[in-house]
């Protein structure tokens, strides 16, 4: 089964928006493992405006399933924070100083020479890696170069052309995770993921590992609780 991993980061945004600790992002990370998620994770970036670097460190003490950090490993604190925590997955995203969220996988060509470099820094730590790449077979085929355990598919273009032609849109999808598993790596998924469109997605991409969800699924929450929305989710990967 499919492990679902909840990204946290949009109830530190409501935490911070307001100061304080309310909702509580430590009480949250518990629920949800309480709840049936298998992992936590999180994506500090140098702006603190949702996860602090203080909240990762809290985190480690009290997340029981699998941690999961997400960032730009070409800041340095970045860097710094994933080797003091030690989390049981790394997951390298080619983000730009001020982003608003990840748009974009590894250029894993051009790039082959420093994600040999970092992804060993985390690897020795006995960190698993995994990078964030496009459904492209040539920057799967790249990243297996590199060193990674894992890739990690950017599913933002699923996730939109889904309600038009689904097929067509999971397609080159299915195409990256035959090569990725072929090579010996491990398949990761995240971004725009939802209750609409992941069992369909689970479902054609047969050797995913894990699936990280977060804006979607604390947005149903809302509407939905947050004990039913994770069951629901994990429901979807169940089928």
């Amino acid at each position: 089964m499919t492990r679902l991993s909840v990204n946290i980061n949009k109830i530190a945004t409501l935490r911070n928006s307001r100061g304080g600790n309310n909702p509580n992002l430590i009480q949250v990370a518990k629920d949800c493992e309480r709840f049936g998620a298998q992992g936590i994770t999180v994506h500090p970036r140098p702006d603190e405006r949702h996860i602090r670097y203080a909240d990762v460190y809290e985190l480690k003490k009290i997340v029981t399933t699998e941690f999961n950090i997400e960032g730009n490993c070409q800041e340095q604190k970045f860097v710094d924070l994933v080797l003091a925590v030690k989390p049981e997955q790394v997951t390298l995203v080619p983000d730009a100083l001020g982003q608003i969220t990840s748009n974009h996988g590894w250029d894993t060509i051009k790039n082959q020479d420093y994600l040999k470099e970092i992804i060993a820094v985390f690897k020795k730590a006995g960190i698993r890696v995994s990078i964030f790449v496009d459904p492209v077979v040539e920057m799967v085929e790249a990243a297996a170069t590199t060193g990674t355990d894992r890739i990690e598919l950017y599913t933002e273009a699923y996730a939109h052309q889904y309600l038009n032609n689904k097929d067509l849109a999971v397609a080159p999808y299915i195409k990256a995770a035959e090569t990725a598993h072929q090579l010996g790596l491990g398949i990761n998924a995240g971004h725009d993921l939802d209750l609409n469109n992941l069992q369909f997605f689970a479902q054609n991409i047969t050797s995913l590992d894990e699936v990280s969800i977060g804006h979607a699924l604390v947005s149903d929450a809302l509407y939905l609780g947050l004990e039913n929305t994770v069951q629901m989710y994990l429901r979807q990967l169940a089928k």
